[in-house]
């Protein structure tokens, strides 16, 4: 309900995606019924497996994100948070209030064993190559241990469902070197390298694109900027092709000649072909889209969904951070032990 265009292109995403994955065994349209009938009458969904829920009310996109919740308490994300508490479901996806969302997730399911906070872990395309970037906006301040945490999560969904055996983590920092960056970067940096992660060390805003990392590292404040700077690089790029391709009539010949190239290019650029970014680390499985998603997206956000659920990523995350902690704990005790000669 609290996406920028509604149910109805929610809803018509979901029929979609109900036409693809015969596994789904159920779908729950939450948000104020009348809206949601009239908007499934609308796109002539009748599937047998589609359930909905009322809620009577609704978190705006501008409102604050916990004051709202106290005060919403039957609002959408709410609601559809508990359906997966209560294990009716087990994944919720909403391009409502993002803030709202983690909120409404954090305090309802709790993060898995051993994990200080959830992350956002969105996958962001190069060339012939995909990273995962987290934390993209879900903690804005992080300790050293969190961004030890996410760097773990984003190695088991990049190796889950990515398909890399190994990947290749780094920090993002404003330099390679170990003393460069803030005292955060240069903590979580050593507590890296001591873990089991395939840890690369810091790399740079230039890397991200020239294949050199399968993972990128960093608080939600920076993931965020990096995100929104990306969609907004790639929407840049592909309006300047189509302006000038078009000033003249060569241009445009040559333009027929390189379509196949730019439709290629249009499609991997395009984010609704990713869903969403799945919120790691809750003891249940949380899916988030940009609030202008589309039909595209949310067909998408339900097949990631199901692909993760498969491969029982949340299990993976809690095993490897409790070995982390382990591994953690033993190299702070052998430090502090003393040697007598």
């Amino acid at each position: 309900m609290g996406g920028d265009y509604g149910c109805g292109v929610v809803i018509e995403g979901v029929k979609k995606a109900l036409e693809n994955e015969r596994t789904l065994t159920g779908v729950y349209l939450v948000g104020e019924e009348k809206a949601v009938r009239a908007a499934m009458d609308q796109v002539k969904l009748r599937d047998p497996r589609v359930h909905v829920v009322h809620a009577s009310e609704v978190l705006g996109m501008n409102e604050k994100p916990v004051e709202g919740l106290r005060r919403k308490r039957d609002c959408s994300i709410l609601k559809a948070v508990e359906l997966v508490k209560e294990g009716i479901c087990e994944a919720v996806i909403s391009p409502g209030n993002t803030g709202g969302v983690v909120a409404a997730s954090a305090i309802k399911l709790r993060p898995l064993p051993g994990v200080d906070r959830p992350a956002i872990a969105t996958v962001i395309p190069s060339l012939n190559h995909y990273f995962v970037l987290l934390d993209s906006g879900a903690n804005l301040d992080c300790k050293p241990i969190n961004l030890v945490q996410y760097a773990i999560m984003g190695a088991v969904y990049a190796r889950e469902i990515l398909g890399y055996q190994n990947p290749r983590v780094g920090l993002l920092n404003v330099g390679t070197e170990d003393v460069k960056g803030t005292a955060l970067l240069q903590e979580a940096f050593q507590l890296c390298k001591q873990t089991k992660l395939n840890f690369i060390g810091n790399v740079e805003g230039h890397d991200l694109f020239a294949n050199r990392v399968d993972v990128v590292v960093c608080d939600g404040f920076v993931g965020n900027v990096v995100l929104k700077t990306c969609e907004s690089l790639a929407t840049g790029i592909l309006t300047w092709l189509r302006h000038e391709l078009s000033v003249n009539p060569k241009r445009m010949i040559g333009a027929l000649l390189v379509r196949g190239a730019l439709r290629a290019l249009r499609r991997r650029m395009d984010p609704e072909a990713y869903g969403g970014a799945p919120l790691l680390g809750l003891n249940g499985n949380v899916m988030i889209m940009h609030g202008a998603s589309k039909a595209k997206a949310m067909m998408n956000a339900l097949r990631v969904t199901v692909e993760t659920l498969r491969t029982r990523v949340n299990h993976l995350i809690a095993a490897e951070i409790q070995e982390a902690a382990e591994r953690l704990a033993a190299v702070r005790k052998s430090a502090a032990t003393p040697v007598y000669a």
